[in-house]
C-alpha cells in the first residue's frame, strides 16, 4: 500500500495562512479524525481541528476524491493559520498516525504516475512555480496546457502512419513497391525531419525564456563596464573606482527587460597582465562572452579604437562611453571604421547615465524579436533537445537506408517513435524521473 504523504504547499515561514496538502489512502481518515466529519468533496468547509480533545486551530478544509484530484489519489488541503506552532503540532500528529513527509516533487510525480500529467506538463508546473517574468509564465502555462504534448503527439502520429506504410510493404515482399508510394513515404519523412530540425534550431529560445537571456558586458579596464552594469540594474551592484582591474571576477545579476528575464554579467577588464588573480578573471570574462546570447562592448571613446581592440561580431552592442570627453569627430571616425559589421552602436556618458535609456529600449526590442511571445518553442529543456536530436538522427538513418532494406528503415522509425515516448515520460528510466522531480518544491 502506498504511503499517505503530506507537505506544506504554501511558502515557508510565518504567514497569515498556510496550506498543507495531503495525498494517499489515509487522507480522508486523517481529515475525519481532525475535523470530526468528512466535508463534501470540492467544497470548502470551515471548522475546528482537534486531536484527542485538544483544539489545534480553526481552518478551511477541502477534500478531493480520487481519481478526480491533482495526484489522482484521495487528497485534502488544510488552510490553517501560518504559525510555526500550528504546523509543528499538525506534523507531529501526521507522523504519529503513519503519514510521511513528502519529498521534493512527490505530489507531481504521483500525478504523473497516475496519468494525470505527462512529463512535459509536470516540468511545466516546476517552471510555473519558478516563473519570474511574463514570458516565463506564459511559456510554462502553454506547456502545462499541453502545448508540447500536442506537438509531440502530432509528430508521433505522423511517424505511426509512415511506419504503417513501411510495414505493409514488408508484409508483401513479392509485390513491387509503387514508386508513387515510396516517394510519398520518403517525402513525409523529409517533411517531418525538417519540422523537427527547426524545433532543434529553435531550442535555445526555450532555454533563454526559462533560464534568462544571457547578456555579457565586456571591454578594457576602466571603460565603464561596471557603471553600465549598475545603470541597467538601477543599483550599485558592482564596485566602481578609477583603479584599473577593480572587477576581477564575473558579477551576475537578474534583470527584467520588458516581459523577459535576463542574466546580465559584469566582467573583468580585458588586457594583458601578469597578475594571477586578474588573469583568472579575464579567462572567465572571455568564457562568459563566448556563452552569452548578446555581448555589449564598452569602449572609451576618447581613445583610438585600435588601442582598445574589441573582438566584435555582427549583432554585438558597442557602447562609446565617455562621450563628454571626446569630440564628435572622434566618435564619428570610430563609427565609420565599423560600418558594415552589423553592430548596434550607442553613445553614453555613464557618469550621468546619458544614453542608458536608449540601450535599455534597444535591449527590450531585441528580446521581443528574439523571444517572441506569439509562439513558443517545441523544446524548453536540455532533455527535450537531446530527445529531438536523437529522433532527428533516427530519421536521418531511415532516409539513408530507404526502401533498399525496409526492415531497417522500419526499425529506425520505431526508434524515433520511442524518442517521443521518452519525451512524454512513459519510457524514461527511474533515475531520469528522480532527477526531474527532485528539482520541484516539496509541496509539489
Amino acid at each position: 500500500m502506498k504511503h499517505t504523504i503530506f507537505a506544506l504547499a504554501s511558502a515557508q515561514g510565518r504567514a497569515g495562512v498556510s496550506v498543507i496538502r495531503i495525498s494517499g489512502p489515509q487522507a480522508f481518515e486523517v481529515v475525519t479524525a481532525l475535523l470530526g466529519r468528512l466535508p463534501k468533496p470540492r467544497f470548502a468547509t470551515y471548522g475546528a481541528l482537534t486531536w484527542q480533545g485538544d483544539l489545534i486551530d480553526k481552518a478551511l478544509v477541502l477534500v478531493f476524491k480520487g481519481p478526480n484530484s491533482f495526484t489522482g489519489e484521495d487528497c485534502a488541503e488544510l488552510h490553517v493559520h501560518g504559525s510555526r506552532a500550528v504546523l509543528d503540532r499538525l506534523y507531529h500528529i501526521f507522523n504519529e498516525v503513519g503519514l510521511r513527509h513528502a519529498v521534493a516533487g512527490e505530489f507531481s510525480r504521483r500525478a504523473f504516475e497516475n496519468n494525470k500529467l505527462d512529463l512535459t506538463q509536470a516540468e511545466a508546473i516546476a517552471d510555473l512555480v519558478d516563473a519570474e517574468s511574463e514570458a516565463q509564465r506564459q511559456q510554462a502555462l502553454t506547456q502545462l496546457d499541453g502545448g508540447l504534448k500536442v506537438q509531440y503527439q502530432t509528430w508521433h502520429g505522423d511517424l505511426l502512419k509512415i511506419l504503417a506504410h513501411i510495414e505493409a510493404l514488408i508484409d508483401f515482399p513479392d509485390e513491387d513497391i509503387p514508386q508513387q508510394l515510396a516517394d510519398q513515404v520518403l517525402g513525409e519523412i523529409i517533411t517531418l525531419k525538417s519540422e523537427i530540425g527547426r524545433a532543434i534550431n529553435d531550442s535555445c529560445k526555450g532555454r533563454q525564456i526559462r533560464e534568462g537571456f544571457r547578456i555579457a558586458i565586456l571591454g578594457k579596464p576602466n571603460a565603464g563596464k561596471s557603471s553600465l552594469f549598475n545603470a541597467l540594474l538601477q543599483t550599485d551592484a558592482a564596485i566602481v573606482t578609477p583603479i584599473a582591474g577593480t572587477t576581477r571576477d564575473v558579477i551576475e545579476s537578474h534583470i527584467h527587460i520588458g516581459a523577459y528575464s535576463a542574466l546580465i554579467y559584469d566582467t573583468a577588464g580585458l588586457r594583458e597582465t601578469d597578475d594571477v588573480v586578474e588573469s583568472e578573471g579575464i579567462r572567465r570574462a572571455r568564457i562568459r562572452g563566448e556563452q552569452a546570447d548578446l555581448r555589449i562592448w564598452v569602449i572609451d571613446s576618447s581613445e583610438p579604437l585600435s588601442d582598445q581592440q574589441p573582438e566584435l561580431q555582427s549583432g554585438d552592442y558597442l557602447v562609446l562611453n565617455k562621450a563628454d570627453r571626446s569630440p564628435a569627430a572622434t566618435r564619428d571616425a570610430i563609427k565609420q571604421t565599423l560600418v558594415g559589421l552589423g553592430l548596434n552602436i550607442f553613445e553614453t556618458d555613464l557618469t550621468t547615465e546619458q544614453g542608458v535609456k536608449d540601450i535599455r529600449q534597444s535591449l527590450e526590442s531585441h528580446l521581443e524579436q528574439a523571444l517572441s511571445l506569439s509562439s513558443f518553442p517545441a523544446a524548453t529543456r536540455e532533455r527535450h533537445f537531446e530527445r529531438l536530436r536523437d529522433i532527428d538522427l533516427s530519421l536521418e538513418r531511415a532516409l539513408g537506408v530507404g526502401f533498399q532494406v525496409p526492415e531497417l528503415m522500419a526499425e529506425d522509425i520505431r526508434q524515433a517513435m520511442s524518442g517521443f515516448d521518452a519525451l512524454y515520460g512513459r519510457t524514461d528510466v527511474e533515475q531520469v524521473l528522480d532527477h526531474i522531480f527532485s528539482n520541484f518544491c516539496i509541496g509539489k
